[in-house]
């Protein structure tokens, strides 16, 4: 358990802050702080400057520039794309398939070859007759030479190649052009892939590379986006969004198999598990269609796991497919997951990686962030935008919304010290406007009211939201409309009761009403 945690100690970086244009103008009313105490007045101030989450520092994806690679990477690199060309032309990338007849064929031959051998034994034994019969002043000279003629003869007819047998230079993978002479700038990409799934041992990689080829020949990889697989399966893993560096975000939901039904329906028997890890690998396939495979091009994916009702390793055959699944994607996916974030994790989550983590590599392991319930947003907040984080994680992304999209505007930030209180203001310029917004708080445990203030001192008042109290158990965050009839503003107070500090994320829009 403490080596879990030191991970995500390490890896999860602490978010940074930078300064975000107007329009939002969030004042801060901080009953702490002292009058002629500037220090604490100049702190209060640079917290209530609206910010926007930066991205982890330490979430980088490694470079496949040339230019940007170590010597010793560019060698390997070279020497690699040297033994794959030279594979392709001598034909020797996949094993070679032998004719496969029926068993009583097969038999018959294996017969055959029985009574050739015997054969050749007679004949052998006739010969060694012979040369005893004939030995000469020269001694075993002259049988000894016709042996070695004959062995000779029979080396040459075993050497002679295939007749009709072409090179393919068309061999790709996720498709990319592999054979080097094509110059194709994704070739590259896939091949240091596999360099750093085997720390740049060139013979390590390529055999890596010739196992993958070779196991998507065998199980019809590339017709697998056309099958037809698990189709209740949907909710169990999807893609949605992007993260902060342009990688597609891939969501895996193990909660749905708390559900008995569905869990038995996938994992009911072998055959029922081998289609969940041939539906597996499809959602691996459309992920990567959406990668860009060339320097400089987001070439991973970020791999969301919520283990929030998980049935957890109790269920033996769930168990089992998650070792198939993770051993099928690490051998033939290399360096195609940029972070893999277990959100959710309940104390069972120690017991499985316990399990897995011998079957992993440690540059696998290194990839892995785990976050507890409470820590949720907080976390993915630093991979991902607040707009692209599902609005059940705590973010702004809504199915089918029709008020935002991921471009209408950047989500913006203020922090609240522990016993203070925010406002952010909101203002309608004109009359006959509709205002929009979202508004979460991390952890919550705050006081919350929304009101509209007429510009004209003579109009009232109007609570929009009364204030109330909204715990940690909040689910998702606050979305509202307001259409004002006169010019004013709409208020939103943010008080916060608890003892640690508080990070507010919000954004709005205004649009005209339609008049008819």
């Amino acid at each position: 358990m403490t080596v879990e945690v030191k991970v995500e100690e390490t890896l999860v970086a602490e978010v940074g802050v930078v300064p975000q244009e107007e329009p939002m103008k969030p004042v801060i009313e901080n009953e702490k702080v002292v009058e002629g105490d500037d220090k604490v007045k100049e702190v209060a101030e640079s917290e209530s400057k609206p910010r926007a989450v930066e991205k982890s520092s330490s979430y980088k994806e490694e470079s496949n520039f040339l230019s940007d690679l170590k010597e010793f990477e560019r060698k390997a690199l070279s020497e690699l794309k040297l033994k794959l060309e030279e594979a392709i032309l001598g034909n020797n990338i996949f094993k070679k398939e032998e004719p496969k007849e029926n068993e009583e064929k097969e038999k018959k031959v294996a017969e055959e070859e029985e009574k050739k051998e015997e054969k050749e034994d007679e004949k052998k034994d006739e010969k060694a007759e012979e040369v005893d019969e004939k030995k000469t002043e020269e001694g075993d000279e002259v049988p000894v030479a016709e042996e070695k003629e004959a062995a000779a003869q029979e080396g040459e007819e075993e050497k002679k190649p295939e007749e009709g047998c072409e090179v393919d230079k068309d061999i790709s993978l996720w498709g990319v052009p592999l054979f080097p002479g094509k110059g194709f700038e994704g070739t590259d990409v896939v091949l240091l892939k596999f360099l750093r799934a085997r720390e740049f041992k060139v013979n390590e990689a390529f055999e890596m590379l010739k196992k993958t080829l070779q196991w998507r020949k065998e199980s019809k990889i590339d017709s697998i986006l056309d099958e037809d697989i698990c189709a209740d399966l949907s909710s169990a893993a999807y893609l949605n969004g992007i993260d902060r560096e342009g990688h597609p975000v891939c969501y895996n939901i193990f909660g749905v198999f708390d559900n008995e039904e569905l869990y038995q329906k996938t994992f009911g028997n072998e055959e029922k598990r081998g289609q969940f890890l041939r539906w597996r690998l499809q959602l691996m396939e459309k992920s990567i269609q959406k990668l860009d495979l060339r320097p400089g091009g987001s070439s991973s994916l970020l791999q969301i796991n919520d283990l929030k009702n998980s049935p957890g390793p109790v269920k033996k055959e769930l168990r089992i497919a998650t070792k198939q699944a993770v051993g099928l994607l690490q051998d033939n996916y290399p360096e195609l997951v940029a972070k893999n974030i277990f959100i959710n994790v309940p104390f069972w989550y120690y017991a499985l990686n316990a399990l897995l983590s011998p079957f992993l590599t440690q540059r696998t392991k290194s990839k892995f962030v785990v976050a507890r319930p409470a820590k949720v947003t907080e976390t993915l907040l630093k991979y991902i935008p607040a707009q692209e984080i599902p609005s059940q994680y705590g973010g702004f992304k809504r199915d089918n919304d029709t008020e935002f999209s991921s471009e209408d505007c950047a989500v913006s930030e203020l922090i609240l010290r522990a016993g203070s209180t925010g406002t952010i203001q909101i203002d309608a310029a004109e009359a006959d406007n509709t205002l929009v917004w979202d508004l979460t708080v991390l952890g919550w445990e705050v006081n919350y009211k929304e009101e509209f203030v007429p510009t004209d001192e003579g109009s009232y008042t109007i609570i929009v939201q009364k204030r109330k109290k909204i715990g940690s158990n909040n689910e998702g965050p606050i979305r509202n409309t307001f259409r004002s009839n006169e010019p004013g503003k709409v208020v939103l107070t943010i008080e916060n009761t608890s003892s640690k500090k508080k990070r507010v994320l919000y954004r709005y829009k205004a649009k005209k009403c339609s008049t008819f």
